[in-house]
């Protein structure tokens, strides 16, 4: 039993973490892969999760919500491109996140990408005021508005 929960764990450690009911990856081709398998686009939050004023509102307000979980589960795949000053991420990681963030021109956290399954942008956007059923209607605006948000091609 203690192997079971251990290599569940190491499963969650290497693929993301959970917060709020969700399972944030933080490994960019398993949340592609994931995008693909289940059909939806991907949430990727570029963030300074340590440091960052507004990311960490953003984390308290809306994506450590139940409203948000109960949306994210069924409508989106969420990646995390973490950019902390106060812990040292795997080599790995860091190196995807930077890569990652010069691939979309990443200028200033936190920055929500919208993606298709292949990476392409749907639509940007950012911290927004007003909780996680507010920040839920946001997304769904910005996807709405791109019929082929949930396509990979």
């Amino acid at each position: 039993m203690k192997t079971v929960i251990i290599s569940s764990l190491l499963w969650l450690a290497m693929a993301g973490f959970v917060a709020a009911d969700c399972l944030w990856y933080t490994d960019f081709e398993q949340a592609k892969k994931a995008a693909v398998e289940k059909n939806l686009p991907i949430l990727a939050d570029f963030s300074g999760s340590d440091w960052c004023g507004w990311c960490i509102r953003l984390d308290k307000e809306v994506f450590s919500k139940d409203d948000f979980a109960k949306y994210a589960k069924d409508n989106l795949v969420l990646f995390l491109a973490d950019f902390p000053r106060q812990k040292e991420l795997p080599e790995k990681q860091a190196k995807q996140n930077e890569d990652l963030a010069a691939r979309y021109g990443i200028q200033g956290f936190p920055t929500i990408l919208l993606l298709d399954s292949t990476g392409k942008v749907l639509a940007e956007t950012g911290y927004q005021a007003g909780g996680a059923e507010a920040y839920v209607d946001h997304i769904k605006g910005l996807l709405k508005a791109k019929p082929t948000a949930t396509q990979g091609k």
